[in-house]
């Protein structure tokens, strides 16, 4: 009989030979499989649910956000007119210039021109003037809580130049707001309760792009005014200014009548001015022209 060796045998299938050995599965392999199925369903439903908050958000203060970082301010300036129609002006000094008197008149000269004239001699509405602002709410929700006139210059009135408007003064027609420059602190109150600032009781609420119009009477007698106006406005607690300049970007101008002008004009027919007739001038101001 043959001795046995010392190695032990392998493991022998039916047929004798060696079986594979098994291989061991880990555990929790279909836990963890269900894990990560569960993590990515819950993902994707939070990054659903972030993007219906952003975009709530941003619908309703997003675009506050990114208009306050931009620095675009919480109302704009949608149009701003002087109704100088049928208003008689004045200017700070004659015009003597020989082309300048060519502009003056009409002959060949653009309305660019006769604008720049104007600018150059500070040409200013008579007594009273009519202006319309057309503001825009730039924010979700903003509030006027303030406007006034701001005198950037007062000067005694021009008495340089006269020119008489094309149809002669009209009337003041019906405004929402009117101010009186001449007054110590000038306040926009309504013809119904001139006692009261009308800024003092009211305020003007504006969402995104509602528009609000504005007609304003300004009125001074007592000197030559160069100003702006001043709005105060809140949104989302806090106050911010506007500045509202004059067609073209400068001040508005407003000055009194005057007794002693240099020169006087009259509407030509090539569209400007032509020196006014003696006798007609003597009708207007007697004193002036020692009639």
């Amino acid at each position: 009989m043959g001795n046995s060796r010392g190695g032990k045998t392998g493991n022998k299938d039916r047929g004798g030979e060696n079986a594979p050995a098994a291989v061991e599965k880990p555990e929790g392999g279909g836990w963890k499989a269900a894990r990560t199925w569960v993590a990515g369903i819950v993902g994707a439903v939070l990054v659903a649910a972030i993007g219906v908050v952003f975009t709530a958000w941003f619908g309703s203060r997003g675009t506050d956000v990114i208009d306050r970082v931009s620095g675009a301010p919480p109302v704009t300036i949608g149009h701003v007119a002087v109704d100088a129609d049928e208003r008689d002006i004045a200017l700070r000094e004659p015009v003597t210039d020989p082309e300048e008197r060519r502009i003056l008149l009409g002959a060949r000269a653009t309305e660019d021109e006769q604008q720049a004239l104007l600018t150059r001699h500070q040409a200013a509405v008579i007594d009273w003037m009519n202006i319309t602002v057309v503001l825009v709410g730039n924010r979700s929700s903003m509030r006027i809580v303030d406007l006034r006139p701001r005198i950037i210059a007062r000067k005694s009135v021009s008495d340089g130049a006269y020119l008489k408007a094309p149809s002669g003064s009209g009337e003041v027609g019906t405004v929402e707001l009117r101010a009186d420059l001449d007054k110590a602190t000038p306040r926009f109150v309504t013809a119904k309760d001139p006692g009261v600032r009308y800024f003092s009781t009211k305020q003007i609420d504006l969402k995104r792009d509602e528009r609000v119009t504005l007609s304003m009477t300004i009125s001074g007698t007592e000197a030559y005014y160069e100003f702006d106006l001043l709005a105060t406005v809140l949104a989302e607690e806090r106050a911010e200014q506007l500045v509202i300049n004059g067609p073209g970007g400068g001040p508005f101008r407003l000055t009194g009548g005057g007794d002693t002008y240099r020169s006087f004009s009259t509407p030509s027919s090539l569209g400007g001015w032509a020196p006014m007739p003696a006798a007609e001038a003597c009708e207007l101001f007697p004193k002036t022209r020692k009639c």
